[in-house]
């Protein structure tokens, strides 16, 4: 019986196979990137969801009192941080505030995973959302109305609480307003999952929009 010969790829061979790779690459690597951004999408309204619910447990277990949505009060949903501290400074600056046991001491519910900004040290910092002034929160010029307890907000399921912030000074300072005469932005509000952004109502639900 005679043997075949053995032979290795030819070098057209292997580029041929090399493109082929490159193409499912392509075709692939989109599909892929969309799904680990769904999960980062998924995840942040889990997060904003806790918090929204921790914010109502706090206030039925307070005779209806919202808790201070400001950060320097003393007895305010999180304690001030500072722009010198250390991220582990800033964490515990959420472990001192007066929502955390109300989310399960769970500091990771306080971030979104797609903000990236502990990567960036010139705006390290760790927590992604901020409590809206009208929640019992930083008055300005323009506000007028501020809740301070359950009983305060008409149709809770439309009224938002948390939002993403993207506080350019290194860290979400006070709490989150607005301009509404003229309508303009005061704080800005993240966009990190492709222009959306996840907010939490005072119902105790989370949407993305």
């Amino acid at each position: 019986m005679r043997l075949m010969k053995k032979h290795g790829f030819t070098l057209i061979e292997l580029l041929v196979v090399i493109a082929i790779i490159a193409v499912l690459m392509g075709i692939l690597m989109p599909s892929l990137r969309a799904a680990r951004d769904q999960a980062k999408r998924i995840h942040c309204v889990s997060n904003c969801k806790t918090l929204s619910l921790g914010w109502t447990m706090y206030a039925e277990a307070n005779d209806n009192k919202i808790v201070d949505g400001h950060t320097n009060t003393g007895s305010s949903w999180v304690d001030r941080a500072d722009a010198s501290m250390t991220i582990e400074q800033k964490m515990q600056t959420i472990r001192d505030g007066k929502l955390y046991s109300y989310v399960g001491e769970e500091i990771n519910v306080y971030r979104c995973p797609a903000d990236n900004r502990l990567q960036d040290s010139a705006f390290n910092t760790f927590r992604s959302f901020s409590i809206a002034g009208g929640a019992n929160g930083e008055s300005n010029m323009d506000s007028t109305v501020k809740s301070t307890t359950l009983l305060d907000i008409k149709r809770p399921g439309e009224k938002y609480v948390f939002l993403e912030d993207i506080d350019p000074r290194g860290y979400n300072i006070g709490s989150w307003i607005m301009r509404f005469n003229p309508i303009g932005w005061i704080d800005p509000l993240a966009m990190w999952h492709n222009e959306r952004s996840t907010i939490g109502f005072a119902d105790g639900h989370a949407e993305m929009h």
